[in-house]
């Protein structure tokens, strides 16, 4: 394609501000990625050219008068369209807000913008966050770059695919229940769920008030620790937003794990549900380069996986049908009947069910809080499963249970899924490093050490440029 495809944001940071790579020459080259790739690959709802190209000319011009703003300056990105940009639809996937117009910047993409960002475009989700691959929706569902028959997770489908395929150095994603780890985890790359209410959530269409985080999605973690740092903060148009200064992301990155103490939660994996032996051998490879990095690993127990799941799952379907609840009335056919089946059980969850969630889940995270007390942070699987097929819906439904990110929604806590490996069949594996409220340089850390160790965030998948036959699957 072209060189400057999997150029990362601190690589192009360092270049433009020295000078040395004109952002117009980056976000060209980006853009005409997208042209030859997008028809394989369905990342993109909108590409916005224009804009993408006044950002980058005004960021140049900018940085040639010495008014260089920071890492993000004239480096592009791209956003899950459940985020507000002003002038544009959020069209959230689905044909039910296909007339939306934004009258105003969502707070993260507000950021962005100070920070001198360029906007490349849109990328694909499932329908309202909740969905999932179906013909049904006016765009087409984006495609796992590792194999193009699979499943490339969600709900920030669009987001991992771009970031994995080298047609956006980083993009933005929403985590409700796994939806930035789930897509990071199968297109191999770096997903963040920083701490609930680090990231200001104004300005993104909701799916479950309490549990949805936005986060970061990268090639590596410096990455993602600078894209964190730019849309970090406080915000008061968010209610929830957290009121203290976010902290330095990446002073710390480089600092090694050598004597911290790490738990280990393997029944999750190995005793609540069984992991596929892939996930299982990934993850102790993984433990194993941690102890010889100088980390001591050591197992640990929560509460089941099923209690973390059945008190997330019931929070989630209670808040996502209230949001829901008059367009699923008034409006039901314009749904895709996958999103119907995902949003209506909400209706049947009686108030006295999603009270006794929400006093379990500040059970759980007393207890999370508990057993972390002596430890730096913990690490687990991600998904237990492989990707399945994108045209097999029931095998699809049955990976959405059988993950486990979910508890880290429930709890709030950052959580992070970095790549552990690849396949036989050259698929990629991944495990969380998850941290306590607010320690995301911590969490970067390990991260950082683990992937600068093992080099799985410098493979890439063979991009295809060829448009496949129509349809769901080539």
């Amino acid at each position: 394609m072209n060189d400057l495809a999997y150029l990362t944001i601190a690589e192009a940071a360092r270049l433009i501000g020295a000078r040395k790579l004109s952002p117009v020459e980056f976000t060209n080259a980006l853009l005409a990625r997208i042209v030859a790739t997008d028809s394989t690959y369905h990342a993109y709802i909108a590409v916005m050219d224009d804009l993408a190209m006044a950002q980058a000319k005004a960021a140049e011009a900018e940085i040639m008068r010495g008014e260089w703003r920071g890492p993000m300056h004239g480096v592009p990105y791209a956003t899950k369209d459940i985020f507000d940009v002003a002038g544009m639809p959020t069209t959230c996937h689905s044909r039910l807000r296909i007339e939306h117009c934004a009258t105003s910047d969502a707070t993260a993409i507000l950021k962005l913008r100070e920070a001198g960002a360029v906007l490349l475009g849109k990328l694909a989700l499932h329908e309202f966050a909740t969905g999932g691959p179906t013909l049904e929706l006016p765009w087409p569902a984006a495609r796992n770059p590792w194999n193009l028959d699979l499943h490339p997770g969600g709900s920030s489908s669009g987001s991992g695919v771009a970031v994995a395929i080298g047609t956006a150095p980083g993009a933005l994603g929403t985590d409700t229940g796994g939806s930035v780890r789930n897509p990071a985890t199968c297109c191999g790359v770096v997903g963040m769920k920083p701490t609930y209410g680090t990231v200001s959530r104004a300005g993104v269409f909701p799916l479950a008030f309490s549990l949805d985080h936005v986060g970061p999605l990268t090639r590596t973690v410096e990455d993602n620790a600078i894209m964190l740092q730019a849309i970090a903060g406080c915000d008061p148009a968010d209610p929830t937003s957290a009121r203290r200064p976010p902290a330095d992301y990446t002073a710390d990155l480089n600092a090694g794990v050598k004597g911290l103490r790490i738990g280990l939660v393997a029944h999750f994996y190995e005793e609540d549900m069984v992991a596929a032996p892939e996930q299982s051998a990934a993850i102790a490879a993984a433990v194993d380069v941690l102890r010889r990095l100088g980390a001591e690993v050591k197992p640990m127990r929560l509460s089941s996986l099923q209690r973390y799941t059945a008190c997330g799952r019931t929070i989630h379907i209670a808040e996502a049908f209230a949001i829901h609840e008059r367009d699923l009335k008034e409006r039901p056919q314009d749904y895709a009947a996958i999103t119907r089946a995902k949003l209506l059980p909400g209706a049947f969850v009686p108030a006295a069910d999603y009270v006794k969630a929400q006093q379990l889940r500040a059970v759980l995270c007393a207890e999370f809080a508990a057993a972390m007390h002596d430890l730096d942070a913990v690490v687990t699987l991600s998904s237990l499963d492989m990707p399945c097929r994108i045209d097999d819906a029931d095998t699809i439904a049955k990976t959405y249970e059988r993950q486990t990110r979910m508890p880290f929604n429930v709890t709030g806590t950052p959580a992070i899924a970095v790549p552990t490996g690849f396949t036989a069949a050259g698929l990629p594996t991944a495990m969380q490093i998850v941290g306590h409220p607010f320690a995301e340089p911590m969490v970067y850390r390990i991260a950082q050490a683990y992937c600068e160790a093992t080099g799985w965030c410098e493979r890439h998948p063979p991009v295809k440029a060829a448009e496949r036959e129509k349809g769901l699957v080539g």
